[in-house]
């Protein structure tokens, strides 16, 4: 049966061999996608593994080795608002570790880099970048210590001495290769770990590959119509039930196996662009986009087993009786059962509100099956939603087209779904991605304010760290001076006596309270404020020097502090405006950083530089979401209207025949697709909002920010690309509904 299976596949003539053709090329299309995916997020903990050793100087590490220690000093820069990820070391012996990615230590006055920097310091100017570096290029990091391609790291030799009294040094024994038990902020290398960004990634491949599944499921379902006649035709001369579903099962099987491995073809002739594809922020190496085997035989066997099951389940009516195909009886018309999936899986996320796992691993399975079985009630409640909105309708038109389009579906309600679910699945997802990427974007802070207080550096500490130095001298001030751009500059003094501090709440933290500053400093930077009339010293809260709204009109209250007073205590930050350009803001950095190197430079919107960076790997997944479930939802309509022309063509037929216009059968055929299509949209649009705030409550204690108006700008798009879509094929119609697709067959 199998041989002959294979020989009806193909033996069918140009139609048989277009219908394999198609199918496996829809297959084809699916599988990369999904394999990409899969791939997407290996790539993920591939680089995740590569940043460990980020983590050697965490202090909750207890590892030690019979060897020499090595100093080490992990602080990050920046330049041009990337981030750069600098450790200084010093062996004390000839065994002290070695990072991954060189074959020994730099020694004082050397450094490694990565490619990525080495281009950048070879690019521009050295007094905006290599004069930050000390010394010669030892060489080049490799790949095992880079997370990507783009990476911006430096291992710098410093003398031991010099590195041993700066904050945060730390001798250790080995070099990190796990995650520290704790982290006390001393985990640089955490990567896309993290409950929010684990929960958001599962949610995200758990979208993508939805959409992918339901397309495969489709583009099996191909002229099943007419696979469904030619069965019914060979149970009237004796086929048994379960020679006809073996021939079935072979025929959808062999398209799928052909689809499978071409798809795992396209997959890797695909794999070098997407890997250009930042999923959280950065670009992965190719080598990164690789398949674990479980995955790669998952796919192999699951697709084909899929197409097979979907082939086996589509003609279903035929094992039933030989003249099942000429004997159409309507199907039952789905229950009010079908809402339950969909109700329990919001009523799970609504009960995790007050109640969230403890664990990443507990809110993972928490948050993930609460969205999995929306997805999934969606799909389900799809059909019973379509025949109420096609009775409703009903009951309130008299056109003939309207009539027979919303009598269809309400008579096979299925049919009509399973042409938009993809779409549907997609608008779903969007609304969810955007709906929690938003709202996090706007609670974590998008760079707003005046851009002369985005250009400014600061270098220093809080209050509540140990101050830099004892002064600034007058030379590094007159470098500053010198750097074209220059603004401004003030010089921020501690104030241990908490002068001018807030006597109605002497507990306030440390970081609140206001550093002191010369009025004829603060005059050059009239961005932070101004001093009251006469005074010489201000009280400035320090949180003003990193904000990122201006405050000219601010005038700060006189601290009872002479300029002598000042001059004698230490300072706590130096604050220095720009014209804003990145020469400007680049040069005043390198200054700032060669006269004070146990102190991080950062300009005010590099401030909370991690968040952004996460937040910005944010709306890329979600850039990632949209434009791949829109494009495959896009893929699953065409294929479903063509397949549901395909299944139709002898009643569509019979009807041109009996007098119908083609123009009434386009009208019927584009309303039985765009029904569906807007109702559900609008019921997947809604619950995908509501699935992102009872997520959000529950996960981060933030409720819904309405998406804007380019997010509902892009959901009307989409829906009027699905009816352009759709209009797109109803040219076929004319092609299929000829007389000789009357003839019984």
């Amino acid at each position: 049966m199998i041989a002959l299976a294979l020989r009806l596949s193909v033996s069918g003539g140009r139609e048989a061999l277009a219908r394999l053709l198609s199918i496996a090329a829809a297959v084809a299309v699916g599988v990369s996608l999904l394999l990409s995916t899969l791939a997407g997020i290996n790539a993920v903990d591939a680089s995740n593994e590569r940043q460990l050793w980020w983590n050697t100087g965490a202090a909750a590490r207890t590892a030690s080795a019979p060897v020499d220690p090595l100093w080490w000093r992990a602080h990050d820069d920046h330049y041009d608002g990337k981030p750069i990820f600098e450790v200084d070391v010093a062996a004390t012996g000839p065994t002290s570790p070695v990072p991954p990615g060189m074959s020994a230590l730099p020694a004082p006055g050397e450094y490694y880099a990565s490619p990525a920097l080495a281009r950048l310091v070879a690019d521009v100017p050295a007094a905006e970048l290599g004069d930050r570096f000390p010394g010669r290029p030892a060489g080049v990091l490799g790949d095992a210590a880079l997370p990507s391609p783009d990476s911006l790291i430096a291992v710098v030799g410093r003398p031991a001495e010099q590195i041993r009294t700066a904050p945060g040094a730390r001798q250790v024994t080995t070099i990190a290769d796990a995650l520290p038990p704790k982290c006390d902020n001393d985990c640089p290398g955490m990567g896309v770990r993290g409950d929010a960004m684990t929960l958001i990634l599962s949610v995200v491949a758990g979208a993508l590959i939805f959409p992918v599944l339901v397309f495969i499921g489709t583009a099996t379902r191909l002229s099943a119509a007419r696979r469904e006649q030619r069965f019914a035709s060979m149970r009237l001369v004796g086929a048994t039930p379960g020679q006809v579903a073996l021939i079935s099962a072979v025929e959808s099987t062999l398209a799928a196996v052909a689809g499978t491995a071409a798809g795992f073809g396209l997959f890797a002739l695909l794999r070098p662009l997407v890997a250009q594809v930042p999923f959280t922020g950065d670009r992965y190496f190719t080598a990164d986009l690789t398949l674990h085997a479980a995955q790669m035989l998952a796919v192999a066997l699951g697709v084909p087993v899929a197409a097979a099951v979907s082939a086996r389940l589509a003609l279903r009516r035929v094992s039933v009786s030989p003249l099942g195909v000429s004997r159409r009886v309507t199907p039952r018309p789905p229950r009010g059962w079908r809402l339950v999936p969909l109700a329990a899986g919001i009523g799970e996320l609504a009960w995790f509100v007050d109640r969230r796992p403890q664990t990443t691993d507990g809110q993972t399975w928490a948050y993930l099956s609460g969205f999995v079985l929306v997805m999934l009630g969606l799909v389900v409640a799809g059909p019973w939603l379509t025949m109420a909105a096609a009775r409703l309708v009903a009951r309130r038109t008299s056109r003939p087209a309207s009539l027979i389009a919303v009598r269809r579906l309400a008579d096979d309600p299925k049919a009509g779904f399973r042409s938009v679910s993809g779409l549907v699945l997609a608008l779903f997802v969007t609304s969810a991605t955007v709906g929690i990427i938003g709202t996090i974007n706007a609670n974590r802070g998008v760079l707003s304010g005046d851009p002369l207080t985005r250009a400014a550096v600061q270098h220093g500490a809080l209050l509540e760290d140990p101050p830099m130095a004892d002064r600034v001298p007058e030379a590094v001030l007159a470098r500053l001076k010198a750097v074209p751009g220059y603004r401004g500059a003030v010089v921020v003094h501690a104030n241990p006596a908490r002068v001018a501090a807030d006597p109605a709440s002497p507990e306030d933290p440390r970081p609140w309270a206001p550093g002191l500053v010369l009025c004829s400093e603060l005059a050059g930077t009239p961005v932070v404020g101004g001093c009251t009339p006469g005074a010489e010293v201000a009280a400035v809260p320090m949180f003003q020097f990193l904000d990122l709204q201006a405050a000219s009109t601010r005038q700060w209250p006189a601290a009872p502090v002479s300029t002598a007073q000042l001059a004698a205590l230490p300072v706590q930050m130096v604050y220095v405006t720009t014209d804003g350009s990145t020469a400007a803001t680049e040069r005043v950095r390198t200054v700032l950083d060669r006269a004070f190197p146990d102190h991080a430079s950062r300009m005010v919107k590099d401030w909370g530089s991690d968040q952004q960076r996460q937040l910005a790997g944010f709306r890329q997944l979600a850039n990632v979401v949209i434009l791949t479930t829109l494009p495959i939802a896009g893929c699953s309509l065409a294929v479903s209207v063509v397949a549901g022309l395909s299944e139709r063509r002898r009643p569509f037929a019979l009807l041109r025949l009996g007098g119908a216009p083609l123009g009434l059968l386009r009208t019927v055929v584009a309303l039985e697709s765009a029904l569906p299509l807007l109702v559900v949209a609008v019921v997947a649009t809604a619950t995908g909002l509501l699935s992102a705030h009872l997520f959000l409550t529950s996960q981060m204690h933030y409720a819904l920010v309405s998406p804007g108006a380019v997010y509902y700008a892009l959901v009307a798009v989409g829906l009027a690309a699905s009816l352009g879509i759709i209009a797109s094929t109803l040219p076929l119609l004319r092609r299929i509904t000829g007389p000789e697709a009357a003839r019984n067959s």
